[in-house]
């Protein structure tokens, strides 16, 4: 009988990518993946620890697999395993824990364990120099757009973040490879591929030879794989003139940039030891605004960081609410043990931190609904997903300007490009209506 297998992610899209590489390696080697609801030989939870919420949640689903299923091996993986393996140890019933370091391995390593010659942990330090782990993906099959992870890695040491020392140092997919994957992606079927990394602005420093995140751009264009290429998380110091002039004549490369702020005082950023002022960030979405009105501007923005009084708050809120943003994530701060700010003073009482984050979610869903409406009467390509409700009479999809689209069919479409207009605003999302070309 073939082994099953059960994968629990949380955290980012890079988890997601690499629980996606953990599934076709194990299915590739026989193995059979079952229900979430279904015991499984061996289910992986794939965790996350970027805030204590992560962390929490983490824990509670390595609890939650060892209770529904003491008999089978619980497996946590990934960033919490490699940087806090003592605290995972602690968990009774936690047969394995295995770090970043390891994943590539994943197949032998859960084959090992399983006839008890491995270890409980499986980790190993991040080396100066070590290269990009390349995981092959066929693509996530429950998507629509593949998600393709091109680098790893972060050397920036904000002083409230823990990734650098659960990812490590820079590393880079080879570019012809990143092209490769692209296309066999396209042959897969896949109309959209999402690049992602750790910290994508860093594509290519580790490769040398010129490679950047913008001559990778333009050898894809030049291949033109037929793909519409979307970009995720990129810092405001790596977004420059060419790549906005880039992304606003490229019509394969979507409009859509994720960028984060973070703090809009200049105090707090420079505590949070990001190198870049409010005045800089503002101007940047000026000028993306001016280049591609209808783009879409997300913003990742954190509150209550040690030291943000209200004035500090007040000037992140107004340039948020004065800048043509579209939408937000809010992070509230929490502290994370090994980071610099874990031990800086004046730390924000929970209670200002949750009201100040639901001030700012609210600012959010202002900005978003006006950014819907800045885009009525306009033309959009859209991506389409399935059915938008059980009547099935109406297509959801998004435009390659990120904004979620309904519109009216007769038939069933997904992973179509359909051109439609945009006629009015729906709840959380916009209604449109098919063009003929």
């Amino acid at each position: 009988m073939s082994r099953t297998f059960k994968i629990i992610t949380l955290g980012c899209k890079v988890n997601q990518y690499e629980s996606a590489f953990f599934k076709d390696t194990l299915q590739a080697a026989g193995w059979c993946q079952v229900s979430k609801n279904e015991k499984a030989d061996v289910s992986i939870i794939n965790t996350c620890i970027v805030t204590q919420k992560a962390s929490y949640q983490s824990r509670q689903a390595i609890r939650q697999v060892i209770r529904e299923n003491p008999e089978g091996l619980a497996a946590a993986v990934g960033c919490y395993a490699q940087v806090f393996q003592d605290e995972l140890l602690g968990i009774k019933g936690l047969g394995l824990v295995i770090g970043n370091t390891g994943k590539k391995d994943i197949l032998q390593i859960l084959e090992r364990r399983l006839q008890d010659v491995d270890s409980r942990v499986v980790s190993g330090p991040f080396l100066k120099g070590m290269v990009f782990d390349d995981l092959p993906v066929k693509g996530l099959t429950d998507r629509t757009r593949a998600f393709l992870k091109i680098q790893d890695g972060c050397e920036s040491y904000c002083s409230y973040c823990i990734v650098p020392f659960a990812r490590g140092p820079l590393r880079s997919l080879d570019p012809a490879k990143v092209i490769e994957r692209l296309q066999s992606l396209r042959d897969e079927g896949r109309r959209e591929v999402v690049l992602t990394g750790i910290h994508l602005g860093k594509y290519g420093v580790d490769l040398g030879r010129d490679i950047d995140l913008k001559n990778l751009l333009r050898m894809i264009g030049r291949v033109n794989t037929g793909l519409r290429i979307r970009l995720s998380s990129l810092e405001p110091t790596e977004i420059d003139q060419q790549l906005i002039d880039m992304m606003s004549t490229e019509g394969w490369l979507c409009r859509h940039f994720h960028i984060p702020l973070q703090s809009g005082d200049n105090r707090i950023l420079k505590s949070m030891n990001r190198h870049y002022t409010s005045e800089q960030f503002s101007d940047l979405i000026q000028r993306i605004h001016q280049a591609m009105p209808i783009a879409a501007i997300g913003v990742d923005v954190m509150t209550g960081f040690p030291g943000e009084d209200q004035e500090a708050f007040e000037r992140t809120f107004s340039l948020i609410d004065d800048s043509p943003v579209s939408y937000l994530h809010v992070f509230p701060y929490s502290p994370r043990k090994g980071t610099a700010a874990a031990g800086f003073p004046n730390q924000v009482d929970p209670k200002v931190i949750k009201d100040r984050a639901r001030m700012l979610r609210e600012l959010g869903q202002k900005k978003r609904t006006a950014f819907y409406a800045s885009c009525l009467g306009e033309e959009f390509t859209v991506l389409t997903e399935g059915w938008h409700s059980a009547e099935k009479t109406m297509i959801k999809g998004w435009s390659d300007n990120y904004i979620p689209f309904v519109f009216s069919s007769s038939g069933l479409q997904q992973n179509n490009i359909v051109n439609v207009r945009a006629e009015k605003l729906g709840k959380g999302h916009v209604i449109g209506r098919p063009i003929d070309i």
